[in-house]
This record gives structure tokens, C-alpha cells and sequence, in this order.
């Protein structure tokens, strides 16, 4: 991929939605191109698809429609044909599919599929978008992915390949791909083709359209922006250019006016920014600024682009970010927010501001307005541009004010200007054509750097990038290393970014990693983002050990383009709860099962005839099991056990639930662990383990979820040491119905989660206010949702405003941590968390404190390590005193010995008494805090060493030896979660009756609407679950989070599926109500605990009320009685 850097996404703003969507979310390129000749969409029904619907003028493909058969096109490895009604459709193609289309046969790869050459008639620098109706045939599979891809081959021979979209395919009917591309330079050839299903499936096209979507673009003559260039004739907004005064624009919520030569320019007005241009003043809230309402000028399924030019002016603040945004109001009164785009403006010039956006379905009321600095600072808008694709066509001549976002911000990137720019990083650095002998040569260009005379791991190869990064705007980076001498075959090559902040504090932030040889070149690939605009910025490369050298061809560092709109992956619903285990009850023997190694399977009698708990939970009534159980004997290897391939059984994206019943030969001396696993390819899943140490039946409980198509999956029971006897019966492997497990939890909730109310209303003259209207709105639910915060985050205005807005706990991700405030010896550092602890305290936030010690020793500090066992004892002692004596009283929770389960490094060093003195000297110098325990895999079924059993015991043994532990922290890293199994869990725990938090929830799929499902799943158990007192987020915002794909904001602020279901929960669990006062003078509601407002609305009078009011847990109606 050396020359993937020359290629760019171009992606729409807005969220491509599912079946289910609702009204006012946004849809990208509803019809197959804007430029259809007459605007007719192909139907989604069983009706035939009109061809003459999908060729717009400046269609880049040649007989798109395959009217002229497969003239132009040519099937790549692979059989293709054109098939009509005329020449008849072959077998195995579905009767619903009409009309003229390819059909792609004989295809023994992935990537085989039908191309076209389009070099001539494409170019670098335009966006280009495409829209493709496509579907499968074949055998065994009803849907599978296929994608639109382009082929780039260089001059040099190098080939890269540019992925442009994808969607689910089905056998039925065809279905839409959409996507985009942008070339920065032009390859020798290019190529587009259709790939994507497994081998085996026919791929079939019905049409292709491939046109150009015109940017937004701006005239800007020397030093002044010339504003006669930038009125197209199709601009949505009104007097765009202010030289109408504030026509057609209003304020929303401050003052507005209009600058020019004329009126003169106020003192806090840069002189370089020339009139006319609006100012917007007074503003006290981030969203005040200007509006215009365009809804009569503009129409669902259109794609517009936006281009203004924004500055900002007010004192103490040199930059700040504008945004354009769309306030969408429905006719329930409803209101969505739609981002557009979003630019650092500055007090010295006018900054351009872009994006895009499709509406979907046509609201009420459409709004455009322009918001985003902080109160006090003045908006400045020079002029708006709202086009059609097509409409807007201006020239941008060079500014060097104006940043272009996707421009490589390493300078020299490819050492073609020899070693300028670049410095050793505490080494040498050389120039090179070749080394070793020529044995070593560049992967691209005719040059590369290494590293000489490195003494430590941080020595490296190093780049000041601090004029040509901007804050909260995401970057990705591309490094080609490889790695030279010193015997080393292979070591870890990291790049990383040194940051001083204005009151230069120092921050390292690893940003990419890979596993670089001494072979061949890898490509190593990561993003990041920074919060706030540091003084100084250097990126480096380092990792290998001392003596070993790193190598670069190239460091290519750009603003990394936004994600495609997310879809939810096709699933068959009608396979909730089915066995996709063949001959599961044994029935015919061991039929459809095989022994994994050389090992013996027989069968057996007398296993249980239940179902195991947690699958009667997700299950319901079922037939009961056989009684038949496989023997496994003859085990030499831990892994042997009975197997079955399930490749074609398992669909991707959907959570499997696993339940078995498992037990061991009885001749075994020490506890033995069972896992159900799966082998996918070459990878080893885990579908649950539970540990055994008798010869009774236990039962095992899982889950899995595979989000990349494998070639072979295969399920198998192993784990106890060889010699030992396996027996299994009844495992189940079934999809989990989700939507029937949260209406139960619902009823839960309800009864958990709410009371009953009263409110009394008495007057002055003892007359009940008979009839009287009443509003009830909750304004804060009081059960805590908190997250995790770093220092760096709250430098960041969006993170503070969405996270002050959605939580109201805290806890500190890494800046309580001993390796943070002591990283040496008597060297402190405590302003991290003192930054932390201040902002949250303005905030009214609660705080847990996260963690005095961590027992898993690869997280304690090196001279800790070090320490004999009474300097240690003296350590801790003195971390416990200096810790708890200055935050005594801060915090509401202290996590004491974090991972106890899963460590044992101060228990080994101090004996076993340590864990508990821990607890008892913690709660004599902070005793208002309660004391937890807190440790991960209690509740997914997946680690024997840390289930809830072992959990219970632990924390009685803590107890019995006087810890006065006060409460459960179960951390909640889970992927694919089950509620039966979660609430399993939750349930065992609850008996020592202790309050439980989820203290680091975070789940993580690719599939933004999958991983919405996954929190929406912890959420409702954790929300219904009587004992479970508080859930944190273990973060919520792109590049902060510990795990991949597990974000809920996007890292430029923009909120994706998983942040929308969370938000819409929130929602949920606030009461609202409104009626009349009875004869009595009574109102009752049944409403969530937390904080209210009623309004009291006098018809008579004319006049309203206002009163606040609490509802606290309890099991009584609570009675509050208002005088008014």
C-alpha cells in the first residue's frame, strides 16, 4: 500500500440509517444520482428497476445499464454475461429480479468480479460519487457483501487499492452501494471494479453511476476575499454576502450587525478583515449565533454542499471554532440537530468552513445558523454558500492562511530533499539509496532514512510539526520502517508525538505501533487528535532496542477523512434462538461431530435433562435434553475434545449465546478449566469457560460474535489437563433476541426505578385548584452515569460540553494511578488530578477515585519493583497517607487494590494480611468513602479465573479478615454481551448485599449500530438490576478510549450510533406527564427517582408557577404537598 497517501475519501455528513428509521435522521444520496434525467428511483419492491433511471450525463461509466451487454466491461479472473428477459435467466437467479443486468459466475476469490477501465475519464482533484444497484446468486448464502473498489497502478509498478463503499447484498431484490473517492494525483491507470463475496457467489449489477460532484470553491485575489464570485445562481441563501445588511438573517439570542467600510471597524476587529461582513455580539451561550430559515429552498434527497467564510473577535482568545448547523423541527414538535462542519477560525483572517449534507425525509422547519465559540467571543461571517452538487463553481487561488486539511503536514515526507527537516531524536540519522550490500532498497521513491549509534528504546528518527497542526481536528498517519542490525529479527516500531502545552507541561502520545522486521517494509498505520493548540509539537519514531536501526522511506501525516455513513448489518430474525449445533441432543449418536486430535468420543447416559439456566432464560420453554453426553478419553493434549464445523451456519455480525453442560474424569487433583471455543481460521475465539474441581455437571455459558468472513469456523470443547476425561451434553450455540430480553427488562425497571407519586396543591383560600393544568417534566435522572476523563479532555470545549451535558459522575482515567503521581521516587505530580478534580467540582460532578494500588505487576513503577519487602511496606504506607490525606473527603468511591483476581504482586511480596490492611488503613484516613473491590470478566462467562463465584469468595476472605469493603466493581470491558448471562452474574453478586457499579463499561464493534445494541444490552440489565447503584463509561470520544471501536462520539465531535442509543435511553429513563388537578387538589404520576419541575398553569389567572421537586427511592408513594 506505499501509495495509498495519493488517494482520499471524500464522505458526506449525515448517518445512513436502517429500516427502522426515524424521522429527521439524514440518508446520503437517496435516489441513484441528483442528476437523473428524470428523477425516478429504483424501487426496492419485487417491481423491475428502470434502467433509463441511472445514467446522468456525466456518468463516468460506459454502458452503465449493460444495455450493450458486457461491451467495456471485463470480468476480472472470472465468467460474466449479460442477462434480460430476452435471452432468459439462468438458474439459481431469483425470479424478483427483472430487467437487464451482469451476472458474475465462476468467481474462486473474494476479489474476482467485473471491471472497468476508466483512466481517461477521471481526475485528480475532483470528488467523484457512486451509486450501484447490485444483488447475488447462489447457493447456501442469502446475503453477502459486495463492494466497489478502485484498482491504482503506478509508473513504477506499484499497484494500491482504494476501497469506495460496500453493502449487504441479498438474493431477493438489489440493493443500493454508495460511496465516493477523490484522487490527489493521478495514477497510470485506473480501474473500478465489483468484488466482495465469498467464492462460489454469482455477483449481479444492475447499473453503475460514477459522476462528479463540483466542490464548493472560493475566489480569493491576493490579500482581500472578493465577494462578487460568490453568488452562484442556485445559492439557498439568502443576501449571502451581507450586502443587503442583516436581510433574511436573525440572531438567535444576542445582537447582530453589519461591518463595512463605511460603518467603520470596532477596536477589537483585526484591521486585516475587510467589510462587508456580519458580526455577531452578546453572545452567552455556545449555539447563539445567526440563523436563516431555508426550508422553502431546499428538498429531501438533495446533496448540498456548504462553503462559508467565518473569523471570530474578542479578547483573550486568538482561536476558536465556528460550526454550521441544521435545526430540524417536525410536526410532533420534535427537534434534531444536523453538524455540518466545523473550522478553527482565527482574530486575523477569514477561515473557509465546508461540509455537506442530504436530508432524507423534508421536516416542518429548516434551519441554518452559524455557532460554536465560547460566550463572549464574536462571530464574524463574510459570506455562505448552500449549493446544489453542480451550482457553485468558484476558483481558489493560494492563500497561506487558508490550511488545506488534507495536505500532508510532514514536510519532505519522502527524503527527496535529502535529510532537511528532519533530526535524530538522541542519535544519528543517514541519508540512504541502499544498505546492507544493496540488499535493502527503498519500497517507493529513491531514498530513505535510518538511525545510527541508537542507545536507548526512545532514540529515533524526528519531525517539528507544530506550525501545521490544529487542535481537535483528527490526523492520520503512515509510516513505512523497517528494522536493521544488531541481531534483532523483529521489534516493536512506534511512533509517537511529544507535546509541551502552553505552561509546558510535557505529554507523550503514542499514536501507531507495528511489529516492523529486518525482511521487508510494513506499513504502520494510527490516528490521533489533539484537545488543545500545544506550544510545541514533535513526532518520532522509536521501540527497537539499543543497537538496532530504524529504517523509514516515508511519514505521511494527513487529516484523517471521516468514516462512511455506518448501515446495520442484514441479519435473518426468524433464526433467533435456533441451534446452529448439528445433532446437538446426540440423538443420532456422534453424528456431525469429530474428535480434535487423536482422541476417542463415545456416548454416554445420565447427563441433566434441563436446559442450563442461563439458556432457559433466553430460551424459554424448550423440549428437555436427551440425557446423552459425548465422552471424551484418550486426551493428550489440552486442546483435544469433540469438534464441529459450523462455517456456514454462523452469519456475521449477530451474538451467538453458548451453553453447554461440561464435567471431568474424577481422578484429577487440581481445578481444571472448560472452554467452549471456536477456531476461525487461524484465530481462537473464546465462547466461555468455567472452571470444575468435582465430578458433578456445571454448567458453561457464553458468547461470540465474528465480524470478518471466515473460511472455516469450527467449535470445539477443550481445556483440562491431558489424561483427564471430557464429557459434554447439550451445547447450544443459538442467536440472542434482544428485542424480547428488553421488553422483561422494561417491566423491571419500571418497578425498580420509579414511584409513586402524589403532589398536593392547596391555595391561600383552602379552595383546591379544581381543573387546574399541570406540566411535569424531569429534568435530571438521579441514578448515576458517569464516565471516564483525562486531563487532556477537558482542553477540548465539545468533549467538556458533551460530557457535562450527559453525566454527572466522574472518574480519572490515569492521574490517581501510583505510576502517574509518583512515576519515580519522591518525584510527585498531582496537577493532572488537581485539573481534573476542580473542573469536576465546578461542574457538580461525583467523583470515584480509580486506584490506590493496581496488584497486576507489569502496571507498577519499575523503582517500586525494585524496593526490598520493607522499603516496600514503607512505600505503601506512604502512598496510602499522601494520597488519602490530601483528597480526603473529594471523592465518594476509592478502588483500593484494583485486579486482585488476576495479580498478586504486593500479596507476594508483603503476604496475604497486605490486601486487607489496604482496605482498614484507607477507610481510617478517608472514612466517609466507600472501599471497592473492582475486577473484570465477572460477568461475561469467559474467564474462569474471575467468576462470580470467585468473585464472592474473594471478597468474604477480604472481610474475614476485617476489609471493610463496601461495594462491588465489576469493570464491564465485555464484547457481544448476553442479558441472561450478564444478569446471572448480577445476581450471584447481589447475595453478599453489597451496592454493584459497573466501574469501566465499554463495548466495541466495528458496526456502529451493533455496538449501539451491545450498550443498549448493559445499559437495560445493569438500569433493571435492583442491586447494580451506578454505571462509568469507560470513555466515550474517539482516540481516548483504552479499546478500538468502542467510541460513542466520533473524534471530531460528531455523535455515531452507539452515542445516539445512549442519548436516547437517557431520554427514556426521564418521566414526563401532564393533566388536570383533581377535586381533591390532587396530581399523581409514576415517575423515575431524580429531580423535577412542575408548571402550574392558571387559566383564569393567566399566569404559570413554577416549583421544583425531588423523588428519592422508596417503596411508599411519596406525597409532596405545594402552597400556591
Amino acid at each position: 500500500m506505499g501509495r495509498f497517501l495519493n488517494c482520499c475519501f471524500t464522505i458526506p455528513v449525515g448517518n445512513q440509517t436502517s429500516d427502522s428509521q426515524p424521522q429527521g435522521s439524514i440518508d446520503f444520496m437517496e435516489k441513484p444520482s441528483s442528476s437523473n434525467a428524470n428523477g425516478k428511483t429504483p424501487s426496492e419492491s419485487n417491481e423491475e428497476l428502470n434502467d433509463t433511471t441511472s445514467r446522468p450525463a456525466t456518468n463516468v461509466i460506459l454502458n452503465h445499464d449493460f444495455s450493450g451487454g458486457l461491451d467495456s466491461w471485463h470480468p476480472n479472473g472470472c465468467d460474466g454475461f449479460a442477462v434480460s428477459s430476452e435471452s432468459g435467466y439462468p438458474q439459481g437467479v431469483s425470479t424478483s429480479l427483472h430487467g437487464c443486468f451482469a451476472k458474475v459466475t465462476n468467481r474462486n476469490e473474494c476479489w474476482q468480479g467485473l471491471e472497468q477501465h476508466i483512466t481517461n475519464r477521471v481526475s485528480a482533484g475532483s470528488t467523484y460519487t457512486v451509486c450501484a444497484w447490485v444483488g447475488i446468486s447462489g447457493s447456501g448464502q442469502a446475503v453477502a457483501d459486495v463492494q466497489a473498489t478502485l484498482k491504482l497502478e503506478y509508473q513504477d509498478s506499484s499497484v494500491d487499492y482504494l476501497f469506495i463503499g460496500r453493502t449487504s447484498a441479498s438474493m431477493e431484490r438489489f440493493e443500493k452501494l454508495e460511496g465516493s473517492f477523490c484522487l490527489s494525483t493521478m495514477p497510470h491507470r485506473v480501474t473500478f471494479y465489483i468484488e466482495g463475496p465469498p467464492p462460489g457467489i454469482d455477483i449481479l449489477i444492475k447499473s453503475v453511476v460514477v459522476s462528479a460532484l463540483d466542490s464548493c470553491q472560493y475566489d480569493n485575489s491576493n490579500e482581500e476575499l472578493n465577494d462578487t464570485t460568490s453568488r452562484p445562481a442556485t445559492n439557498v441563501i439568502l443576501n449571502h454576502d451581507f450586502s443587503g445588511g442583516l436581510d433574511s438573517w436573525h440572531p438567535n439570542g444576542c445582537d447582530g450587525s453589519v461591518v463595512s467600510s463605511d460603518s467603520g471597524y470596532s477596536q477589537r476587529i483585526s484591521a486585516s478583515l475587510n467589510g462587508p461582513f456580519a458580526r455577531v455580539t452578546n453572545r452567552s451561550e455556545c449555539w447563539q449565533g445567526l440563523e436563516q430559515d431555508i426550508t422553502n429552498r431546499v428538498s429531501a434527497g438533495s446533496t448540498y454542499t456548504v462553503c462559508a467564510w467565518v473569523g471570530i473577535s474578542g479578547s483573550g482568545q486568538v482561536v476558536a471554532d465556528v460550526q454550521a448547523t441544521l435545526k430540524l423541527e417536525y410536526q410532533h414538535s420534535s427537534v434534531s440537530y444536523l453538524s455540518i462542519g466545523r473550522i478553527s477560525a482565527s482574530m486575523e483572517c477569514f477561515e473557509k468552513l465546508e461540509g455537506i449534507f442530504c436530508l432524507s425525509t423534508m421536516p416542518q422547519r429548516v434551519i441554518f445558523y452559524m455557532e460554536g465559540p465560547p460566550p463572549g467571543i464574536d462571530i464574524l461571517v463574510k459570506s455562505v454558500v448552500v449549493s446544489c452538487p453542480g451550482s457553485s463553481q468558484y476558483v481558489t487561488q493560494s492563500k497561506s492562511s487558508l490550511c488545506d486539511e488534507d495536505s500532508d503536514i510532514v514536510q519532505n515526507p519522502r527524503f527527496d530533499d535529502g535529510l532537511n527537516n528532519w533530526s535524530g531524536r538522541g542519535c544519528k540519522i543517514v541519508l540512504n539509496e541502499s544498505m546492507a550490500g544493496g540488499k535493502i532498497l527503498p519500497q517507493t521513491g529513491k531514498y530513505f532514512a535510518s538511525t545510527a549509534n541508537r542507545t536507548q528504546n526512545w532514540n529515533g528518527i524526528q519531525q517539528e510539526i507544530t506550525s501545521r497542526v490544529q487542535k481537535k481536528l483528527a490526523y492520520e498517519i503512515f509510516a513505512t520502517v523497517r528494522i536493521f542490525g544488531n541481531n534483532v529479527s523483529s521489534a516493536d516500531v512506534r511512533a509517537t508525538l511529544w507535546v509541551q502545552t502552553a505552561d509546558l507541561r510535557e505529554q507523550y502520545i503514542g499514536v501507531a505501533s507495528v511489529q516492523a522486521t529486518d525482511k521487508d517494509w510494513v506499513q504502520s498505520h494510527g490516528k490521533f487528535l489533539l484537545n488543545s493548540l500545544p506550544s510545541r509539537v514533535i513526532i518520532y519514531l522509536e521501540g527497537p532496542p539499543p543497537g538496532t536501526d530504524i529504517l523509514l522511506n516515508n511519514l505521511v501525516v494527513k487529516h484523517a477523512p471521516k468514516a462512511p455513513p455506518a448501515s446495520r448489518p442484514a441479519t435473518q430474525i426468524s433464526l433467533f434462538g435456533f441451534n446452529i449445533v448439528a445433532n446437538s441432543n446426540l440423538t443420532q449418536g456422534t453424528n456431525g461431530w469429530f474428535p480434535l486430535g487423536n482422541c476417542n468420543l463415545s456416548i454416554g447416559n445420565g447427563a441433566p435433562h434441563i436446559h442450563p439456566p442461563m439458556a432457559q432464560e433466553s430460551l424459554g420453554p424448550k423440549e428437555p435434553l436427551s440425557g446423552c453426553y459425548i465422552v471424551v478419553t484418550n486426551r493428550t493434549q489440552t486442546w483435544m475434545g469433540p469438534a464441529q464445523t459450523i462455517t456456514e451456519r454462523v452469519q456475521l455480525f449477530l451474538t451467538y449465546q453458548v451453553s453447554a453442560w461440561v464435567r471431568i474424569g474424577s481422578w484429577t487433583t487440581r481445578p481444571q478449566s472448560v472452554n467452549v471455543a471456536l477456531g476461525v481460521d487461524s484465530q481462537w475465539v473464546n465462547g466461555g469457560q468455567v472452571e470444575i474441581n468435582d465430578d458433578k455437571w456445571h454448567e458453561i455459558g457464553g458468547s461470540f460474535r465474528i465480524e470478518n468472513r471466515a473460511t472455516k469456523i469450527i467449535v470445539y470443547v477443550q481445556g483440562p489437563d491431558p489424561g483427564v476425561d471430557l464429557m459434554v451434553a447439550g451445547l447450544q450455540i443459538f442467536p440472542v433476541d434482544r428485542s424480547a430480553r428488553f421488553k422483561h427488562l422494561k417491566t423491571q425497571t419500571d418497578k425498580i426505578r420509579k414511584r409513586d407519586v402524589m403532589l398536593k396543591f392547596t391555595t391561600s383560600d383552602s379552595c383546591p385548584p379544581f381543573g387546574t393544568f399541570v406540566k411535569i417534566r424531569q429534568t435530571q435522572n438521579s441514578f448515576p452515569f458517569g464516565s471516564c476523563v483525562s486531563r487532556t479532555n477537558i482542553d477540548n470545549e465539545d468533549f467538556v460540553n458533551f460530557f457535562v451535558k450527559n453525566f454527572n459522575w466522574a472518574v480519572f482515567g490515569n492521574e490517581l494511578k501510583w505510576y502517574w503521581t509518583e512515576p519515580n521516587k519522591g518525584n510527585f505530580n498531582y496537577k493532572d488530578a488537581d485539573d481534573l478534580l476542580n473542573f469536576c467540582s465546578s461542574q457538580n460532578i461525583q467523583l470515584r477515585e480509580h486506584c490506590i494500588f493496581w496488584e497486576v505487576e507489569s502496571t507498577v513503577q519499575s523503582w517500586v519493583r525494585a524496593l526490598t519487602k520493607n522499603d516496600l511496606m514503607t512505600a505503601v504506607q506512604n502512598r496510602l497517607t499522601g494520597l488519602l490525606t490530601r483528597y480526603k473527603g473529594k471523592f465518594k468511591h476509592h478502588d483500593v487494590n484494583n485486579e486482585m483476581l488476576h495479580g498478586s504482586f504486593y500479596q507476594d511480596r508483603l503476604g496475604k494480611d497486605i490486601r486487607a490492611n489496604m482496605f482498614k488503613i484507607a477507610h481510617q484516613l478517608d472514612p466517609s468513602a466507600t472501599l471497592f473491590v473492582n475486577d473484570y470478566h465477572i460477568e461475561d462467562g469467559c474467564d474462569s479465573h474471575s467468576s462470580p463465584e470467585k468473585y464472592i469468595q474473594h471478597i468474604l476472605d477480604l472481610q474475614e479478615q476485617g476489609a471493610p469493603v463496601g461495594g462491588i466493581g465489576i469493570q464491564g470491558h465485555i464484547d457481544h454481551p448476553v442479558g441472561p448471562i450478564v444478569c446471572s452474574a448480577l445476581n450471584k453478586l447481589a447475595i453478599l448485599g453489597l451496592p454493584i457499579w459497573f466501574t469501566e463499561l465499554d463495548v466495541s464493534s466495528t458496526n456502529e449500530y451493533v455496538r449501539a445494541d451491545d450498550l443498549e444490552v448493559m445499559l437495560r440489565e445493569a438500569f433493571a438490576h435492583p442491586a447494580v447503584e451506578g454505571v462509568m463509561l469507560w470513555g466515550f470520544w474517539e482516540l481516548f478510549m483504552s479499546r478500538d471501536n468502542g467510541h460513542l462520539v466520533n473524534a471530531e465531535g460528531d455523535v455515531n450510533e452507539a452515542g445516539k442509543k445512549y442519548l436516547a435511553l437517557k431520554e427514556e429513563w426521564l418521566s414526563k406527564c401532564h393533566g388536570h388537578i383533581d377535586e381533591q387538589g390532587h396530581f399523581e404520576f409514576r415517575g423515575f427517582h431524580g429531580s423535577y419541575e412542575v408548571e402550574i398553569v392558571s387559566i383564569l389567572q393567566d399566569e404559570k408557577v413554577t416549583k421544583t421537586f425531588v423523588v428519592d427511592p422508596g417503596e411508599d408513594p411519596l406525597v409532596i404537598t405545594f402552597n400556591i
